[in-house]
């Protein structure tokens, strides 16, 4: 499909009446592990799953159409995305990574480092000064990850890329916080981009996936080929879902965003509330970054809680979120990344970062945001009525 449409067009109809044989309107499921040749000397598009499937093949060309790639590899996980692209990478090379990334992240490339596969160097990619005396090690792969999980910092893409590349490193962005929608990384001037489709892409919490997307075709096709080789892949039915859950990004994640502006407007002005970390309010230090590099703010949002208020009991005490690890999908969801995302971090590492055990995560959902605010005060009320409790118990006894 050309990418002369809006990017909401792309989306609505990518793989609409493609099918060859009966022009369906949804694309249909290939399920089928191996193909037919017609010829022993003639090699099909498509001979075994692994290597290639056409309902894969149709979300690979969806994605690199929404990022302006020039081909996306579809993987098993989001990990699974992040991990391939460390096939980039040779013994000994240099990974430079943020400081707070996601736990995952962080936990593959310290057990890859452990192991002698590769050096990782973890930085604070907001400070300049910092990010510049990595480069000067001449890393071979720079990951960046705008806005950052948990704490939903923002790293100048456009800057950090043209820097890295400069120094001769590969650039991985991890746009998984935002989705195309909100974000093209490879506009700004990475050369790769990576996602956890599980997220907004798919958007309904049913099936797990990933995506890596690069802007030149040679890099792409190195790509395809490793993942072809690990066997990395995606499975064809979980292509499907992810299809289908993409067609509804534009709209989904534009009334997300919404109720999350108003969900950090009401958490902000809460005393017991020591902070609100979301990209979107003006004393965001990233907030006129956010907006010069992005299309949105997003849905995702953090905050610390005072010791006024038993951080556990608030989650306990939630009727509408539900306390779960993800994000991005149609439901909100809270978690504590110390005990729960970041759990692989050790203690030191959090700290460095900045996530506390009183931090809290948010991903907002497609709910009335006035149900939202309402269930989070009353869990906050209740776990602050809990604290008081045991102030009084403690001084009595």
């Amino acid at each position: 499909m050309t990418r002369s449409y809006h990017p909401e067009t792309l989306t609505a109809a990518a793989g609409v009446a493609t099918d060859p044989a009966f022009r369906s309107a949804a694309p249909p499921l290939y399920l089928s592990a191996t193909y037919g040749w017609r010829d022993p000397e003639e090699k099909p598009a498509f001979d075994y799953s692994r290597s290639g499937n056409p309902t894969r093949a149709e979300l690979e060309r969806a994605l690199a159409d929404l990022e302006g790639a020039a081909r996306g590899v579809i993987t098993a996980t989001g990990m699974a995305a992040v991990d391939l692209t460390l096939a980039l990478v040779n013994p000994g090379d240099l990974v430079v990574a943020p400081h707070d990334c996601y736990g995952g992240t962080f936990r593959l490339l310290t057990a890859r480092a452990r192991r002698g596969q590769i050096k990782v160097l973890f930085v604070n990619q907001t400070e300049p000064e910092e990010f510049a005396a990595a480069l000067a090690q001449g890393p071979k792969l720079v990951l960046i990850e705008t806005p950052s999980n948990p704490l939903l910092r923002i790293t100048d893409i456009r800057a950090c890329a043209a820097a890295a590349r400069k120094a001769g490193a590969i650039v991985v962005a991890d746009n998984t916080f935002l989705s195309p929608a909100l974000q093209n990384p490879l506009a700004l001037g990475c050369d790769i981009v990576v996602h956890s489709t599980t997220k907004f892409i798919n958007g309904h919490s049913d099936v797990v996936g990933g995506a890596v997307l690069a802007r030149d075709e040679a890099l792409g096709d190195e790509l395809a080929w490793w993942a072809n080789c690990t066997g990395v892949t995606g499975a064809p039915f979980d292509s499907y879902l992810t299809l289908r859950g993409l067609r509804t990004l534009f709209p989904r994640i534009a009334r997300q965003q919404e109720n999350a502006g108003l969900v950090a407007a009401a958490l902000a002005a809460d005393q017991r509330v020591s902070r609100v970390y979301f990209p979107g309010l003006a004393d965001h230090p990233g907030h006129d970054i956010a907006r010069r590099q992005q299309k949105g703010f997003g849905s995702m949002l953090s905050v610390e809680l005072t010791e006024d208020v038993d951080v556990l009991e608030a989650l306990r005490g939630m009727r509408l979120f539900t306390v779960a690890e993800s994000l991005g999908g149609f439901e909100s969801l809270a978690c504590v990344p110390a005990t729960m995302t970041h759990a692989g971090m050790t203690p030191e590492a959090r700290a460095a970062a900045g996530i506390s055990d009183r931090l809290v995560r948010l991903s907002i959902g497609l709910e009335h945001p006035s149900d939202l605010i309402d269930d989070l005060f009353g869990a906050i009320d209740r776990a602050a009525i809990a604290v008081r409790r045991e102030g009084r118990r403690r001084a009595a006894g």
